[in-house]
């Protein structure tokens, strides 16, 4: 009787060697996914902070020579190409409605009332993590005389304002307003 050596072709892998990967596919995948997360809120509020930069300068570029801010609200600014094409969606170059911020809501730009020497930009409809990050950037002092959301009014010599009181003021949930004046 002869006996073969017989080896054995096994090839692959066992069941728990793919579940090990799979479990660390599946963490590494979460990781991701909260990273992006960031990343993208981070992005929205730099494009934020950019828009209002950009209307601050084509608003005083434009209104130079004028004396006053006298006639400014958001259709002037759409037909004067003061609101930056990017915050103009679906095409809606015309419709006074029309502005909205990196975040969506609505943007409203005016001469403030009282004082033709001053304009405001409201953004509407900002979340409340966002609505603080807002609220305590440094805005510099070129120009700004307020910014305001819900009871909190801060002057130019308030600014920035603390976090914990930007986080007191903006309401949970989102739907805050904030209004930054200038002149």
């Amino acid at each position: 009787m002869q006996i073969r050596n017989r080896k054995t072709d096994e090839n692959g892998r066992s069941m728990v060697e793919m579940l090990g990967v799979l479990a660390i596919i599946g963490v590494l995948s979460i990781g991701g996914i909260a990273g992006y997360s960031k990343a993208m809120a981070k992005y929205k509020l730099n494009k934020a902070q950019d828009q209002i930069f950009m209307i601050i300068t084509n608003i005083r570029t434009y209104y130079a020579g004028k004396g006053s801010y006298g006639g400014l609200d958001n259709q002037e600014a759409i037909k004067l190409s003061i609101a930056p094409s990017d915050m103009l969606p679906n095409a809606d170059k015309t419709s006074a409605n029309g502005i909205r911020s990196a975040f969506g809501g609505k943007v409203n730009i005016k001469a403030v009332d009282d004082n033709v020497g001053q304009f405001s930009i409201e953004f509407q409809d900002i979340g409340t993590e966002t609505c603080i990050s807002l609220m305590s950037s440094d805005w510099g002092t070129d120009g700004l005389v307020s910014i305001a959301t819900g009871a909190l009014t801060a002057g130019a010599g308030e600014l920035p304002v603390a976090p914990s009181t930007a986080a007191a003021n903006c309401k949970g949930g989102g739907n805050n307003n904030i209004v930054w004046t200038f002149y």
